[in-house]
């Protein structure tokens, strides 16, 4: 037998392919600019790592500081605040999923369900506006109204002859007040997507459905909620995702003494030891951990959906 001849490109090919980069140069340039953020803010920065399995010491860098291998992570785990750490975590994390993720559902198809342009816009507007309040403003806020002397709510409760309660000075009403003000502020901007889902359901099916006779509530539960099952799925897998990355400023500015016992979640706790104590190889070994534990939810919650509803991310 003749060896078989390398394949060669042919001229038409490269021929096309350059008038391509020549038709579409503006458009390859604007997706450059997203491409070079993340290898250079995301990617790049994934060289340091390593300093999780080494004794990092700044004055030798890190292909000088010593390989220890995995005593951070054998640290962590034994340490006395891994299980307290990792309880609030995912204390919090279900917590927020389980009294969160319906909320913009919700509110989605009772949007939709008003014809009153005017008077959806107006509620609309509403219930975004509190996205775009600052976390510092947002924890300012809840310290003020939440204030057992003088705050709203405590005034509300001694005016119906309830007691104050320091809501954020005791641990076990730390977490009800960290997912409420987070329902509070993001339920409104999370609905945008299904809103749009939403959209996306052709009016054909709503009117065969009133030709035959069904109600509000059975038209939400036939036609609205199958029209967005695929995007409620692809949101719950990307929650899961999450679910060890609650946001480290939130908690941090309503952390106090009195609520640590609630409040010290693992973001916390990372930012004290690597930041504050300078511990930047146990830090960083934590955060690992942390960000493994993600992926695996990810791509378990993905492999699960895909069997389960026939929908995934991939």
């Amino acid at each position: 037998m003749k060896p078989k001849k390398p394949d060669v490109v042919k001229p038409a090919l490269i021929t096309r392919t350059k008038k391509a980069l020549r038709r579409d140069y503006q458009l390859l340039l604007l997706c450059a600019i997203p491409l070079a953020y993340f290898v250079i803010v995301h990617y790049i920065p994934m060289y340091g790592v390593q300093i999780a399995f080494k004794d990092f010491k700044a004055s030798k860098g890190i292909w000088e500081s010593q390989w220890v291998g995995l005593k951070w992570f054998r640290r962590f785990f034994s340490s006395s605040q891994f299980w307290p750490v990792i309880r609030n975590t995912l204390g919090l994390s279900f917590l927020q999923i389980l009294l969160g993720f319906p909320v913009p559902i919700l509110l989605a198809i009772l949007l939709n369900q008003v014809r009153n342009q005017r008077f959806r816009k107006f509620v609309q507007s509403v219930v975004y506006s509190p996205h775009f309040i600052s976390i510092v403003v947002l924890a300012g806020m809840l310290y003020i109204f939440l204030s057992p002397r003088n705050g709203f709510v405590n005034t509300v409760i001694k005016f119906f002859g309830g007691q104050p309660i320091f809501f954020l000075g005791e641990a076990k009403y730390f977490k009800i007040t960290f997912v409420l003000s987070g329902i509070w502020q993001h339920a409104g901007w999370s609905a945008i997507i299904y809103i749009a889902a939403l959209a996306g359901i052709s009016p054909d099916l709503y009117e065969a459905a009133e030709v035959d006779g069904a109600n509000k509530w059975q038209r939400v539960w036939y036609i609205d909620l199958p029209g967005i099952l695929p995007t409620i799925v692809m949101m719950l897998i990307l929650e899961m995702g999450k679910v060890m990355n609650l946001g480290f400023q939130k908690a941090y500015l309503m952390q106090n003494a009195q609520n640590l016992a609630a409040s010290e979640i693992i973001s916390t706790y990372i930012y004290k030891v690597g930041l504050i104590n300078a511990q930047y190889s146990y830090s960083t070994a934590i955060n690992l951990f942390n960000n493994v534990v993600n992926i695996i939810l990810l791509v378990s919650m993905n492999a699960l959906s895909r069997r389960i509803t026939q929908n995934s991310l991939w």
